[in-house]
């Protein structure tokens, strides 16, 4: 009879077949798990740019955006109106200092200007009359006590003959009696006379004095009233550049209206904006340089605007030496401005990769170069070239700079 035949369900064959796959399994499972853990990208290594971590000297520079402006501008404003009737010179032309430039007129500043002189004429004359009669005034005393002192003298003599005579009973007392009254008299006009003369001499001083003041009062009065009619005659206050001129023959003018512009051109400044964050660290003197047509010159920090404006605030920097002749006002210059003195650091180059991670994390390449791994770094200081680095890298590494805006922050880079 027939035997029903087990089949087996594990032949060798199977059992090879079996091992194989687990074998080849194993091989990639391996080989997956020996690799570092993250996303990974393929990357051409002729799209990256790269640079290696080193120590160097190194001088924090934050770079400022400038423009040029004269040394000093002085601006003309209308300090009387009046209506233009003459015009000397055109706008933008070189002016030196003291050239007329605009010539105005106004009547009634003029008519005011004949009725306060005649005035102040007529109150000068009034004084010189009061000080001619004190003069004369006190001439007269002077008259009297000369007068008096005569009489005296005379009347002394006669009183001493007088007195022998009424010894020898010639002359009556009552004659000898009233020779000495006038005499005891004319003494006491003359002492009295003394004193009005050193009052009058004490009150002439004083008075003297004041039309003396008032004298020079009105004067400068007159030479104010002067001095506005002389307002009248626009002229350059320096040497340099007249700019924004727009007044014409015929044109009225208002008083304390800006009638133009000189800037002195002999130098130049640098009015750069700075950013609010750095408020703390600018200060006077401090230093800056720019390039321009392939030279290299020097600013300092002369003076800083407190103000903060939009973020940011503004300083003039002046050149520790000459400007370039070809330099023009308003021109934009980038400035390099130093923050801090030299000294050694830890560097990597200043580039794009900045911008995708704000400078807080970098692919750095494994010692075979096949890899790139994304690693958390700190930066801190900065200069046109080089950021410095405070941790996260070591010298000698070698670090992808250019942008990251193809890799979507994978954290391994397959370098092919």
């Amino acid at each position: 009879m027939d035997r029903v035949i087990e089949k087996k369900r594990w032949t060798w064959q199977r059992i090879v077949l079996v091992l194989a796959i687990v074998a080849v399994a194993g091989f990639f499972l391996f080989r997956w798990m020996s690799r570092p853990a993250g996303a990974r990208l393929n990357v051409d290594v002729g799209r990256i740019i790269l640079d290696t971590v080193h120590r160097a000297a190194f001088r924090e520079q934050i770079p400022v955006t400038g423009a040029v402006l004269p040394i000093r501008s002085v601006v003309i404003a209308a300090v009387e109106g009046g209506r233009v009737e003459e015009k000397f010179v055109e706008d933008g032309a070189m002016v030196r200092s003291g050239q007329l430039i605009l010539r105005l007129s106004n009547p009634d500043l003029q008519l005011s200007y004949l009725n306060q002189e005649a005035d102040i004429i007529n109150q000068i004359s009034q004084i010189q009359n009061m000080s001619l009669l004190r003069d004369q005034q006190s001439l007269n005393l002077r008259e009297s006590a000369l007068d008096v002192e005569y009489r005296i003298d005379l009347l002394s003599k006669r009183l001493k003959r007088t007195r022998s005579l009424a010894r020898d009973g010639v002359v009556a007392p009552v004659e000898l009696q009233e020779m000495e009254d006038e005499y005891n008299n004319l003494v006491r006009r003359k002492a009295l006379l003394l004193k009005t003369i050193e009052k009058d001499s004490l009150s002439g001083l004083i008075q003297g004095r004041q039309m003396d003041n008032s004298l020079d009062l009105m004067r400068r009065n007159l030479d104010i009233a002067k001095q506005n009619l002389d307002n009248l005659l626009i002229k350059a206050p320096i040497d340099g550049q007249l700019s924004g001129l727009s007044a014409e023959l015929g044109e009225s003018v208002q008083e304390g209206i800006q009638l133009a512009q000189i800037d002195d051109l002999s130098a130049y400044k640098v009015r750069v904006r700075i950013d609010e964050f750095y408020i703390s660290r600018i200060y006077p003197e401090q230093k800056g340089f720019f390039i321009f047509a392939g030279k290299t010159y020097e600013l300092r920090i002369a003076k800083i605007y407190p103000q903060v404006a939009n973020g940011a605030f503004e300083a003039d920097m002046a050149f520790t030496g000459p400007f370039p002749a070809a330099i023009k006002r308003g021109q934009t210059l980038s400035v390099n401005l130093e923050l801090s003195a030299e000294q050694e650091a830890l560097l990597i180059s200043r580039s794009s990769f900045y911008q995708s991670t704000n400078g807080k994390w970098v692919y750095v390449l494994n010692p075979g170069g096949q890899t790139a791994v994304k690693r958390e770094i700190r930066l801190g200081r900065q200069n046109p070239s080089y950021y410095e680095v405070l941790e996260g890298l070591n010298d000698g590494e070698v670090v992808i700079v250019s942008g990251y805006e193809e890799f979507g922050e994978k954290d391994i880079l397959q370098i092919k």
